[in-house]
């Protein structure tokens, strides 16, 4: 993919025909056809989200009824996992409309679900699949965030922090689970300190957004967390605290200059 066209533009009859021949080998009566088709015919006057469902609404009609057989092949597609912070909407873009598969038709089936956005976020990102998941399944998804904290991959990982931003761009707000913050801060806890600049940088900005509404709240709990600090720690404060000290908030400037 190369960025001389739009994002949206990718995500019409070629990208269509790119899924039919990826879900042929895996489904020998995939109608390619009749799905590139109603693709080409529907996506025209769309943004790039009207056209990521087209595509996904095209593969529910396409594979079969049955969710957990449409989902097993969609998961023999994948592809390599991404091995770098970059590309998830680059090398990985064909990839969002079969997390939004996930998002809108695998609600009844949460276990199979869950481990489907582990292997989509790997290679492109489940940020926004999972939270429909927080809204149906909040305990159940705090428990498996709580699991994925510690998983290997830092893609996972960061999806724990990201999946539950309250201001996520581009998503619909979804507040502090259980409206109590410190079930956020629960979560991003264990990844404080990550060995992934790019995690840190998820829980910094996870962090900011808490800062909006619960600000006391977030600088007690890096107050309190000042003990086990280092050049890390330090950045993920300043990068939390970006838009307190943007309006020049006092209690935040003295945070920082504790560091």
């Amino acid at each position: 993919m190369s960025g001389t066209q739009p994002l949206k533009l990718y995500f019409g009859a070629e990208l269509a025909e790119r899924l039919s021949d990826l879900i042929k080998p895996h489904y020998a009566e995939f109608p390619v056809r009749s799905f590139v088709d109603s693709v080409a015919g529907l996506v025209g006057p769309l943004e790039l989200k009207g056209r990521v469902a087209v595509i996904a609404d095209g593969l529910k009609q396409a594979l079969p009824d049955d969710y957990t057989e449409s989902i097993g092949i969609l998961m023999h597609i994948l592809g390599p996992e991404n091995e770098t912070d970059e590309g998830m909407f680059t090398n990985g873009y064909f990839l969002m409309p079969v997390a939004y598969f996930v998002e809108k038709y695998g609600l009844d089936h949460f276990q199979l679900s869950m481990r489907a956005l582990c292997e989509i976020t790997k290679r492109h990102t489940a940020e926004y699949a999972i939270r429909p998941y927080l809204d149906v399944y909040l305990e159940e998804s705090i428990g498996q965030l709580g699991s994925w904290s510690q998983d290997a991959n830092f893609h996972v990982r960061r999806l724990v922090s990201e999946g539950t931003r309250p201001r996520l761009p581009w998503a619909k707000r979804i507040g502090a689970l259980r409206r109590d913050p410190a079930c956020n801060l629960a979560l991003l806890e264990p990844l404080l300190h990550d060995p992934a600049p790019y995690v840190r940088k998820s829980v910094a900005n996870h962090l900011n957004d808490l800062t909006k509404d619960y600000k006391e709240v977030v600088l007690d709990w890096l107050r309190e967390h000042q003990a086990f600090g280092g050049d890390s720690y330090r950045w993920v404060v300043r990068h939390s605290l970006r838009s307190l000290v943007k309006s020049e908030d006092r209690d935040a400037l003295l945070l920082l200059n504790e560091l």
